[in-house]
Parts: structure tokens; sequence; C-alpha cells
């Protein structure tokens, strides 16, 4: 077997994974769906590489209002490697005690807000930071992580918690220890990474029941869509109709802040 047929076939191993999680995707659908009928916003946090959910769920195409992606630059953008906004420093920043509560602090939350926390390993800082900051407020959480490699690593956590110790429902990439998927004959190191494919499907499963949980409550989505799909016209509408949306109900998130 070629290293590509060995990393699909990898692939194809985590889809039945995610398919075996049918039951949790769907109560972490409800819960979603509940907090958009009610007006409000799913909080979306993952750090590092971590930050590709995040923006999986939204905004792109596919996707809809109603979730609230919250992206730290300073722990996600090293596309630079190394200097200025490098590697180094976000994953330093990503274990800095009491970074979470400055983000959180940024937001009015509500007990009727869900969040979703991506965090392969479970281990880092910031994010057992941000979950346990939504418990404290009331807000139901999910996790996303590798639960092979979050078992086999170490957390930064003082008390040797880790990311699905404050999470609600626990969601499984079902990547291996290291994340990487495939051995090359004479490499000692493993290559090919399989998180981000276990957890885009896991996010995509999510919001494809909010969706069918939205039409059903008579609240259809808002849908991003191509204009290949709809027409220039009626999907420039539906951009600015669902931009809009968003707008109101992240207005919702700073009205009553200090107060």
């Amino acid at each position: 077997m070629s290293p590509s047929e060995d990393y699909l076939q990898k692939c194809r191993d985590l889809l039945e994974g995610v398919a075996a999680q049918k039951e949790v995707v769907n109560r972490a659908a409800d819960w979603f769906s509940e907090t958009i009928l009610a007006g409000r916003m799913v909080h979306l946090f993952g750090s590092g590489h971590s930050r590709i959910l995040v923006e999986e769920m939204w905004p792109r195409y596919g996707s809809f209002p109603g979730f609230n992606p919250m992206v730290e630059l300073s722990l996600t953008f090293h596309n630079g490697v190394v200097g200025a906004n490098g590697q180094r420093q976000a994953m330093f920043l990503e274990n800095v005690s009491g970074l979470a509560e400055r983000i959180l602090r940024n937001y009015d939350l509500s007990q009727k807000d869900s969040a979703l926390v991506a965090s392969s390993s479970g281990c880092n800082l910031v994010p057992i930071e941000i979950a346990a900051g939504f418990r404290s407020r009331g807000v139901k959480v999910v996790a996303i992580i590798s639960k092979r490699h979050s078992d086999a690593s170490r957390t930064q956590h003082p008390d040797g918690k880790k990311l699905q110790d404050f999470a609600d429902i626990v969601l499984d990439t079902g990547a291996p220890v290291g994340d990487a998927m495939v051995s090359i004959a004479g490499l000692d190191t493993p290559v090919a990474p399989g998180s981000t494919i276990g957890g885009c499907m896991l996010i995509n499963s999510i919001k494809a029941e909010v969706a069918l949980r939205l039409t059903r409550a008579g609240r259809p989505p808002q849908v991003l869509t191509a204009a290949a799909t709809l027409g220039k016209e009626k999907a420039t509408a539906l951009f600015e109709s669902a931009y809009d949306e968003h707008a109101r109900r992240l207005a919702k998130l700073y009205e009553n802040l200090g107060k």
C-alpha cells in the first residue's frame, strides 16, 4: 500500500468513528439549535490549528448565522512561522493562564448560549480555561478532541484537568497519538495528520443537523450559497442577509457589558 493509499484508508476509519457518534452529534445539534432559536449565539473557540474547525463552522459556503467565531490572532495567526507573529509565540501564549478570562470578558454571555471548544490534545491551558469559563457562566460546552492523543498527552492545567473535564459533551476526531497517521519506511516520525479530517466531519455533521432543526421549527437558516448554485442576485442577497443577522446577534453580546 502506498503512503497516500494508507492515509486515505485511515481517513475512512475516521469516517466510521465519526458515524458512530451520531447520538452525541444529535445532542450537540439540539443544544445549538435551542441557542440559535432563542436569538443567541453558539460560541466557537480553538487555538493553533484548531482554528480551522472554528472557521469550518462559520462563515463559509454552506454555513449560516448563529455562531460566534472567537478567533484570537495571537493564538492562531502564525503563517510566518518564525519572527513576528510566529509559531513559538502562539504555542507559548496558548498556555498562559488568565488569557481565557480576558477573552471572555469581551462578551455578555447568557445561560441560553452554548459553546464548542476544539483542541486536539485537550491539554493546552487557554482552551481548558475557556471551557471552564463558559461552564462557570452556565453555558453548555461541547468539546472536540482526539481521545487517543489526549489520553497520551500531559496537560498544562495545574490540577491535572483536561478540556474534556469541563465539557458537557465530548466528541472524538479519532486521530491517533501525535495526530500524524502515516509511517514511511526509513523515516522515524509519522506524517499526514488526521484531526482536521475527523474534526471537520464532526463540525459539518452538527451543522447539517442544526439546519434541519431550524427549518423544522419554521426558522430556516440564511445559508451562504455560491452564485453557481442560485445565481448571483439571490446568492448576494443571502450573503447580505446572513451577515446582517450575524451583526444583530453579535450586538446582543456587547449591550450589557460592564453593567
